[in-house]
């Protein structure tokens, strides 16, 4: 499911407040209905579609009452900035990723999950390492948000000091976004345009003003960094 049809689907409250409900445990539809004080009739309708998105799916009891769960895991990244707007949707990694090969990444990734200990499921698993466990992997998600903030941040402050250079904050995100590009060699107008997803006018025209900056400069059909 895409970013943009995730964030129509999650616009409506009471279908946050299922997900948060069904986080906890899993409900039929007159719970749900008697915690959102709705009809059970639209309660249906929001689950109809989060089940059609694949978040939600249910199972039948011996008594035949019908139970609804949050069937999957995922994590929605919404960026907001004055040099552009973009969503994120992604589902969790399988178990088998190896974090430690990934090359720019430092986690300290060694404490496996308890449950990977047991031999044969014989061995019961030790609260305590549950705990400590959980709580480490708490800790590393608050840092983690810690420090997407702080990129965030940097990367503004790293647009504003272009759009200064450049005397453009119209088009600031766009020198960046050439500036990272002639990074990696000379390039033509036409190659820098496929690079960015922009036409080849308006990056020739930001070209030149960068130029006029100091930042680039043209050698027969190709840009460079000055």
């Amino acid at each position: 499911m895409d970013s943009a049809a995730l964030l129509d689907l999650l616009g409506n409250e009471n279908r946050r407040r299922i997900l948060r409900l069904l986080s906890r445990k899993p409900c039929y539809v007159t719970e749900i209905s008697e915690y959102l004080a709705v009809s059970p009739k639209a309660v249906i309708e929001h689950l109809r579609k989060l089940e059609e998105a694949g978040l939600v799916e249910s199972h039948t009891d011996d008594q035949r009452r019908k139970y609804f769960h949050i069937a999957r895991n995922l994590r929605l990244e919404v960026n907001v900035s004055p040099y552009g707007f973009g969503t994120k949707s992604a589902y969790p990694a399988s178990k088998s990723l190896d974090i430690t090969t990934c090359r720019y990444l430092s986690i300290d990734a060694r404490s496996e999950s308890a449950s990977d200990d047991a031999d044969d499921g014989d061995d019961v698993d030790d609260p305590e390492d549950l705990a400590a466990e959980l709580s480490r992997l708490e800790d590393l998600e608050n840092e983690l948000s810690l420090a997407q903030r702080w990129v965030q941040g940097r990367m503004t402050d790293l647009l504003d000091r272009i759009a200064e250079v450049t005397d453009d904050d119209v088009n600031s995100r766009l020198s960046a976004d050439i500036l990272r590009c002639l990074g990696n060699g000379p390039l033509t107008v036409t190659e820098i345009g496929e690079e960015v997803d922009a036409p080849p006018e308006l990056v020739e025209e930001t070209l030149a003003a960068m130029a006029e900056s100091g930042l680039v400069r043209r050698t027969n059909d190709e840009w460079t960094l000055a």
